[in-house]
């Protein structure tokens, strides 16, 4: 396409010069009278700066928007470097000292209080608490942790104070392992090459030839030099398609354009290609599947309480605890009962409840076992149904008693996304099929792919094993797309053939995806694949048309019938159906619109 353009305008440029300052062009006088057909003899030659001057403007345009589109390369490794803690409170003889986190040694132990982020892989030496692992494995749950149990760099502590032991530090560690994988999944994807560019590996030595031979066919048929040059010029500047360099980036920047309207951030136009060959799409189920924290789900009281009132004392209490789950409960409590009593001689108990004296009475929530063992309360039989039914659909259960009686039992979990189900439907309508790949337990994974309508489930995996999830499905010959908002799955969306990330994610997800979708909710990755689509689509239009008005015109240029006036303007006619058919895309609608 270059040699092509770079060919047509100096032709035009140097034809005018010579016919400026040698053939007479510029003489005192001279006018230039349109006409249809050139003149074969007799005349004075004709200037085409114009026509050199339109397309250096137009590909210059289109190499600019191109240039606007283009993805920046290496900020997903810089964000996931950002994502650990920068200083860290180390113990030295008992005292604290807050150092660089690039001075921490193995062997150190460093201090972690609640809210902050453990600084490196390590051991709990003191403490117990819990905490937030969804960042690295994707799990909903914090997972309680006391002394014995390892722990993972940039994760949070969720509850009480912990000393840690560092195990793995700088390179070493998981975080810094998921970088790797990032940067060798990136550096793995094939580039896709331009459409127009592929074409023209073809046209344009094709062109060269039949301007060349135009050139010499004039002048052994005995025509003059200026009706031969004249001749050549116009085949090269009717088949020097200036719609071309405006074909691509056009229809991307429409269809980015009301991609960003509609909450869907398209990083370059290679990632559209993909689209077309999509047949597997891979869910994250925290944060993409589902909301990605933890919601009152039910109250279930025993038959001598009322469930407000247990919900209300329960949150009340909850109400002084860190615990996740805990705000869960008291986030629900105030939109159901609305004001929460407050709390008296509140007391935790590591991980398994708490305890206190709300209005008066005597509440305790936690673990059934924990009322059992510590307080000799039992859970009623019925209560113990309704509580087996909920955690085997991967909820979280947290039992109440009030003044030594068992009151009844509180339902959380991590709930699933409105648009979910819909969403799957879509899938499922554009020829994909959904596949739950997740590092929670089987039996949360499972119960969320049955209510949202998938099938197939890959559950307990590590971000290691993400990777090789995807890379299996691509051995089997599949064009996978994938659908992720933490670290845990950086990895992963570069590996696959097409990533796409919450919005609502991490910075890590974001950069290391193809497709952004701000608004956060599954029913925009379908609405990706149809713009890309779509978009793709215009693309491949406005190469055919870029082409089709100068391929047809060519013969006759060749056959001497053409004014290169009139070649200019079947070129600047091109670029105005290009952009026109571009405009089109404005008109796309979301599946929630339709």
């Amino acid at each position: 396409m270059d040699t092509l353009i770079s060919l047509g305008v100096l032709s035009a440029f140097l034809w005018s010069l010579y016919a400026l300052f040698i053939g007479g062009a510029g003489e005192p006088g001279m006018t230039m009278e349109f006409q249809w057909l050139p003149q074969q003899s007799g005349s004075q030659p004709e200037i085409y700066l114009e026509v050199a001057s339109a397309v250096t403007v137009f590909i210059l345009t289109g190499r600019y928007l191109e240039a606007r589109a283009k993805v920046r390369s290496g900020e997903a490794l810089r964000a996931l470097a950002g994502m650990g803690a920068k200083e860290v409170s180390v113990l030295h003889d008992g005292v604290e000292q807050r150092i660089p986190i690039e001075d921490l040694a193995v062997g150190d132990v460093f201090v972690v209080r609640p809210g902050e982020k453990i600084a490196t892989d390590g051991v709990v030496v003191e403490g117990a608490s819990a905490v937030d692992n969804s960042l690295v494995t994707g799990e909903t749950v914090p997972v309680e942790v006391g002394v014995g149990d390892a722990v993972i760099g940039a994760t949070v502590n969720a509850g009480g104070r912990l000393l840690v032991e560092a195990r793995q530090v700088g390179a070493n560690t998981q975080l810094a392992r998921i970088s790797r994988m990032v940067e060798a999944a990136q550096s793995g994807k094939a580039p896709v090459q331009r459409l127009a560019d592929r074409v023209s590996a073809i046209f344009v030595p094709i062109v060269i030839g039949l301007a060349l031979a135009t050139l010499f066919g004039w002048l052994l048929a005995g025509a003059g030099t200026q009706a031969a040059f004249t001749a050549a010029v116009a085949v090269l500047i009717i088949a020097c398609p200036c719609a071309l360099g405006l074909a691509t980036p056009t229809a991307l920047l429409v269809g980015t354009g009301r991609g960003a309207q509609l909450g869907i951030l398209i990083k370059g136009p290679q990632i559209l290609e993909s689209t077309r060959q999509v047949d597997t799409i891979v869910l994250d189920k925290t944060g993409t599947v589902t909301t990605g924290h933890m919601a009152l789900v039910d109250v279930v009281a025993s038959p001598s309480d009322d469930a407000d009132v247990v919900l209300r004392l329960a949150a009340g209490l909850e109400h002084a605890s860190e615990h996740p789950i805990a705000r869960a409960v008291v986030v629900g409590a105030r939109e159901r009962v609305g004001v929460l009593p407050d709390v008296e001689s509140f007391r935790s108990s590591g991980g398994r409840g708490v305890q206190g004296v709300v209005d008066g009475h005597a509440v305790l929530a936690g673990r059934p076992t924990w009322l059992a063992s510590e307080w000799s309360v039992h859970e009623p039989a019925e209560l113990t149904i309704v509580r087996e039914i909920h955690e085997a659909a991967g909820r979280s259960v947290v039992a109440v008693a009030i003044d030594g009686r068992f009151a009844g039992v509180i339902v959380v979990a991590d709930v699933v996304k409105a648009g979910s189900a819909a969403a799957i439907t879509a899938f499922r309508a554009l020829g994909l099929a959904p596949v739950l790949l997740t590092g929670d337990n089987a039996r949360v994974a499972r119960s969320v792919a049955h209510e949202v309508g998938i099938d197939d489930v890959v559950a307990d995996v590590l971000p290691e094993d993400k990777v090789e999830a995807i890379r299996g499905l691509q051995m089997q010959g599949r064009t996978v797309a994938m659908v992720g908002d933490g670290v845990n799955d950086a990895a992963a969306l570069a590996q696959a053939d097409l990533g796409m990330a919450m919005g609502t994610g991490t910075d890590v997800a974001i950069e290391a995806a193809d497709i952004t979708l701000v608004r956060g909710d599954l029913i925009a990755a379908a609405d990706a694949i149809r713009l890309s689509r779509r978009t793709l689509r215009t693309i491949k239009a406005n190469l055919f048309w870029a082409f089709a008005y100068n391929v047809a015109a060519i013969p006759l240029a060749m056959a001497g019938l053409l004014n290169p006036l009139l070649a200019g303007a079947a070129m600047a006619f091109s670029s105005v159906f290009v952009v026109t058919n571009s405009l089109r895309l404005r008109r796309f609608r979301g599946l929630e619109a339709t």
